[in-house]
């Protein structure tokens, strides 16, 4: 029988005969497919898909016989550590324990302008030396630590966060890879940061895009991002995060507005989520911090 032909690993992920191993997954707006899965002992296969996979080995100490792109590999795994599948190849591994991965994949059609220009045109998809084998990356465990987070305490991811992320992982990717990218020439010009503010701080609500930010600078999304770190000291999703923390706080003090109003006003899907935020960056949840500054004497008793 010809196995299903699946249009990308997310879909082979959701429908494909081991979507029953997925225990989570965060999926901002296509842009980026995270998964945490369990597989039990034995051989996992999938087809061919136009998509690059990021696996990081979550448990370790088990042996994996397989290929992933770039002919056999017989290795003990070990924690942290990476795989990178290759696109257009139908992988296949045999685990001799249950294991578990988390796993990110770069769909070729979403990513591929964004990767050519960053290169300017040496990125190749198809030709990778890092395929295929097991690879620690302290900056990669950093990521995928901090788009979980992200991710946890967001509630609905963002494809601010999605893109910029994105477009991190993969720089450091081709790094390794043997392709990296053009370095950033300077930060943004006054005028590019000036637009590029206010149109955060005009649209907190809303799901902006890091392409959205880039275009009203008139740069590409890769090169928007890392000129933006370089004028602001962070990445555009901290710093959006904190005009969102800082407008709650406002919102807070001024308005009697309850919080779950105020949670949509600053662009998080419920009061949970700008809890969730807010405590991370006051040290108080939102209800507390409102009686403090209304009241600081109660707040101390």
């Amino acid at each position: 029988m010809t196995p299903p032909a699946y249009a990308s690993f997310a879909q082979w992920s959701r429908e494909g005969r081991q979507a029953s191993y997925v225990r989570a997954r965060k999926s901002p707006g296509a842009v980026l497919d995270l998964l945490d899965f369990v597989v039990p002992a034995g051989e996992i296969s999938r087809p061919a898909m136009p998509d690059i996979v990021l696996f990081q080995d979550m448990l370790g100490g088990s042996r994996n016989r397989g290929d992933l792109g770039r002919g056999p590999i017989d290795v003990i795994s070990r924690k942290g550590n990476f795989y990178l599948g290759a696109p257009g190849f139908a992988p296949w591994a045999v685990w001799e324990e249950s294991h578990q991965l988390q796993s990110l994949a770069f769909s070729k059609a979403q990513w591929h302008a964004v990767l050519d220009e960053a290169s300017d045109g040496s990125f190749s998809f198809d030709s990778s030396c890092v395929y295929g084998q097991m690879f620690d990356s302290p900056a990669l465990r950093s990521a995928f630590r901090t788009l979980w987070s992200l991710y946890d305490d967001e509630g609905a991811p963002s494809r601010l966060l999605a893109r910029a992320a994105g477009c991190e992982i993969l720089a450091e990717l081709c790094r390794l890879g043997g392709t990296p990218f053009t370095p950033a020439k300077g930060g943004l010009a006054p005028w590019a940061e000036r637009r590029c503010l206010e149109l955060l701080r005009a649209r907190l609500s809303d799901d902006i895009s890091l392409d959205e930010l880039a275009a009203e600078a008139q740069l590409s999304a890769f090169h928007f991002a890392r000129m933006f770190k370089q004028s602001l000291g962070v990445p555009p999703r901290v710093y959006l995060m904190r005009l969102r923390v800082e407008k709650a706080c406002e919102l807070l003090e001024t308005t009697d507005l309850p919080i779950t109003e105020i949670a949509l006003e600053v662009g998080y899907s419920s009061n949970q989520a700008l809890a969730r935020v807010f405590t991370k960056h006051r040290s108080m949840n939102p209800s507390d911090y409102r009686r403090a500054v209304r009241d600081p004497l109660r707040a101390v008793a």
